[in-house]
């Protein structure tokens, strides 16, 4: 199984690279894995929504270049899984041939909407709003916690 995840914009903080790096090195038993940290665009104090629009178009074009097989764009308007319910779909992907699972977070502004679309399941981790950066080490510890619920391992207890 591969997973691919794309990021818009890198980790500032240590902790955060730390709790990433961990996740990963975890993942390593179950998948191959992929981390591509894409540019933010610039965008003025207080950008305007055709801005806003160029800079997730932008955005999009480096985004489609990496992504591949299965895409789960993180959006708002996402479907929230439990644990076991993503656990499921990443072990679905694979049975059904899908070998890759890409995961998308896009920058503060979210995602272009052409890049939702090409989606094959949105997902959203809450209805509260979390940083980017906490959003990468959430996502990649759920990722691992799947792998660990498909094996039937104690992490998930």
């Amino acid at each position: 199984m591969n997973i691919v995840l794309i990021v818009i914009g890198k980790l500032k903080e240590e902790y955060l690279r730390s709790a990433c790096a961990e996740y990963i090195k975890r993942l390593g038993r179950y998948c191959t894995f992929e981390l591509h940290e894409l540019d933010e665009c610039r965008l003025s104090d207080d950008p305007s929504e055709k801005e806003i629009a160029s800079a997730l178009k932008k955005e999009a074009e480096q985004i489609k270049r990496y992504a591949k097989g299965m895409i789960v764009p993180m959006c708002i308007e996402g479907k929230q899984l439990s644990s076991p319910e993503l656990s499921e779909k990443i072990t679905e992907a694979g049975v059904s041939g899908q070998s890759t699972v890409t995961f998308i977070i896009g920058s503060s502004f979210g995602l272009a909407p052409e890049i939702k679309s090409m989606g094959t399941l949105k997902l959203s981790m809450s209805k509260m709003t979390f940083p980017h950066q906490l959003a990468r080490v959430m996502l990649l510890e759920q990722i691992y916690r799947a792998f660990q619920i498909a094996e039937g391992g104690k992490y998930h207890k």
